[in-house]
């Protein structure tokens, strides 16, 4: 059985730090590009950051509004990928998703979310 699980959210002050994790199980992540997404109420999920399968160099992408201040990494021994979110602000509260995308196939798969909200 395929699942995508997140972990991690909270509540944290503007300014402080969170580590969201994403394990995989009933399938290997590493044939898989791994992304973090990001959703508010009334919007749809919005792009935050990206690391390629190792097979084409694990390379990383951040959206311009996250980029200095979260990192994604893959563990893919421990089938998980992780978010370090630093210096947080209000506008980062959102409901965080974990998304795999096989590049060649074509499978999707989706998390049930964590939430993560920046207020004082």
């Amino acid at each position: 059985q395929v699942q995508v699980v997140e972990s991690g959210g909270g509540l944290v002050q503007p300014g402080g730090s969170l580590i969201l994790s994403c394990a995989a199980s009933g399938f290997n992540i590493s044939a898989y590009s791994m992304n973090w997404y990001r959703q508010v109420p009334g919007s749809g999920r919005d792009f935050v950051a990206m690391i390629s399968s190792p097979y084409t160099g694990r390379q990383t992408t951040y959206a311009d509004s996250v980029k200095g201040r979260f990192t994604i990494s893959r563990d893919n021994v421990k089938n998980t990928v992780n978010l370090q979110m630093n210096s947080l602000k209000p506008e980062d509260t959102a409901v965080y998703y974990c998304y795999a995308h096989h590049v060649i196939r074509g499978n999707n798969y989706w998390g049930q979310g964590t939430q993560v909200t920046v207020s004082s």
